[in-house]
């Protein structure tokens, strides 16, 4: 938990803190563990050396993904409920490339979200949104051949949190990536062109690159888009190289 305190701090204070951190920063595309202005990430860094996991033994204490293979319906959020979702429906597609630019095949993909108005299905977000009944938020897909994944899903909303006083995240998908096995997991998150909350978020700004921070950015897609049913967003995921995308904390819950 934040020091109730520290979450009075302004958004101008935390926005002078960003802008010291930025002026004395030069090439850093994966963001500092320890960030000051995103204050919890003072808690959540690791602050232990790493060492090696038995993938034996962690896959005795991860995840369980169900006693069957991912079905094709678990891609579309907006089918999981008695009715239709209330927000903008909209299809995300890209792929999974290494630092290449080669297709990364049957990659696990998974998702979760805020609904329309900004609002997560978990017993921690309280704050007085109207929740879904038939939106969870959650979903899940295997990358093809070329390794293409695609979601269809309703926009998220903004929401605000507790790191400062009115602090408000921008609407984001969190991503999950699965390897060969469960030691093998990256999350990150993917954003929306034209954010007016992007230079008021710490975390986003917790990565000092700019071109770094564009790649979080997906591209409003016409292509991707469907007469009369959704709009399209199209986001690449590249895992290795110097044109990686960021990848945060496992931890992190916002």
């Amino acid at each position: 938990m934040l020091d109730p305190a520290a979450t009075q701090d302004s958004q101008e204070t935390i926005s002078a803190e960003i802008g010291q951190i930025h002026d004395s920063a030069s090439g850093e595309t994966q963001p500092r563990v320890n960030f000051p202005p995103y204050r919890s990430s003072l808690l959540r860094h690791p602050t232990k050396d790493m060492h090696h996991t038995d993938p034996e033994t962690i896959e005795l204490w991860s995840p369980a993904f169900g006693h069957r293979d991912v079905h094709t319906l678990e891609s579309d959020l907006t089918v999981q409920g008695n009715g239709e979702p209330l927000g903008e429906r909209m299809v995300v597609r890209g792929r999974v490339l290494d630092g290449d630019g080669r297709p990364v095949r049957n990659q696990l993909v998974e998702i979760w979200q805020a609904n329309a108005s900004g609002r997560y299905v978990h017993k921690r977000d309280q704050h007085p949104a109207p929740l879904d009944p038939n939106f969870t938020g959650v979903g899940r897909t295997i990358t093809d051949d070329k390794g293409f994944y695609e979601f269809t899903t309703i926009k998220p909303a903004p929401y605000p949190w507790k790191n400062h006083h009115n602090a408000w995240r921008p609407a984001h998908i969190h991503f999950s990536l699965f390897g060969t096995d469960f030691t093998q997991r990256m999350i990150t998150q993917m954003y929306f062109p034209g954010d007016p909350l992007f230079s008021l978020d710490p975390i986003y700004q917790s990565i000092t690159d700019q071109k770094a921070r564009d790649r979080l950015v997906a591209t409003y897609d016409h292509n991707v888009s469907t007469h009369e049913w959704n709009t399209g967003y199209y986001w690449d995921i590249v895992l290795t190289g110097s044109n990686r995308t960021w990848m945060e904390d496992e931890h992190d819950a916002h």
